[in-house]
């Protein structure tokens, strides 16, 4: 979490950005990591360019949309202005977004289904692209969220490479509300390691420290560099 004290240490980066920054710098330096092997991604859903443009003008290149459509209204525009963008899908993915999603992501952190995973071998094979892609753990098995159980990511991680072909390079995980995160960290941190899978997407405004201390290389922030949404 974003301390009052760390807002005190920052520049003068707009929207939180320099609060965010200084707060994952002291949670690498507490977890004896480099600073290097953490992506910070800025979560810029619901945000128009106005918001977004002084993020990037600020340094941010990696941001974070849910949407395919809300992205695809206001990110090219963006990246052919600024060069240098990633851009990550860090919510699901419908089957039929997948032509769109591969053309405009860098990165989709949703992988959770076989007929996502076929959709998803269909435009590799036909695109030049090929977005790194995590699959989305469901580790409180919650079921209004979407995501593998744990139980079963060994084999679907399995399906994904031998039967689709396709590159998983991590996982991502979104631990219940009002739970501790450090279990669920922990527990995507151990399946990630028995599958041989270096990326771990975990850690929000609130809990992103805690995801640093577990091994996160990716962590989601919106709300503490953007504020929050109306």
């Amino acid at each position: 979490m974003v301390s009052e004290n760390a807002s005190s240490l920052t520049g003068h980066l707009p929207n939180g950005l320099a609060v965010v920054e200084e707060a994952v710098a002291r949670a690498c330096m507490e977890a004896r990591r480099d600073r290097a092997s953490v992506t910070l991604i800025a979560v810029s859903k619901t945000f128009g360019a106005e918001a977004i443009e002084p993020v990037i003008a600020s340094g941010q290149r990696v941001f974070g949309e849910n949407r395919v459509q809300e992205a695809k209204a206001k990110w090219p525009a963006l990246m052919s202005v600024h060069p240098g963008i990633s851009l990550h899908l860090i919510g699901p993915l419908q089957s039929n977004k997948t032509k769109e999603a591969v053309a405009l992501f860098d990165a989709i952190h949703s992988v959770d289904r076989p007929s996502l995973c076929e959709a998803l071998a269909k435009e590799f094979r036909s695109q030049a692209r090929r977005p790194q892609l995590f699959v989305q753990l469901n580790t409180g098995e919650e079921p209004q969220k979407a995501g593998v159980a744990p139980s079963e990511a060994d084999s679907f991680i399995a399906s994904c490479r031998d039967e689709y072909g396709l590159p998983i390079s991590g996982l991502m995980c979104i631990p219940p509300v009002n739970k501790a995160p450090a279990p669920h960290f922990a527990l995507t941190a151990k399946i990630a390691a028995r599958n041989g899978l270096k990326n771990l997407s975990m850690g929000m405004s609130a809990d992103f420290a805690v995801a640093i201390q577990m091994g996160a290389t990716h962590i989601r922030v919106g709300s503490a560099i953007f504020g929050h949404r109306g």
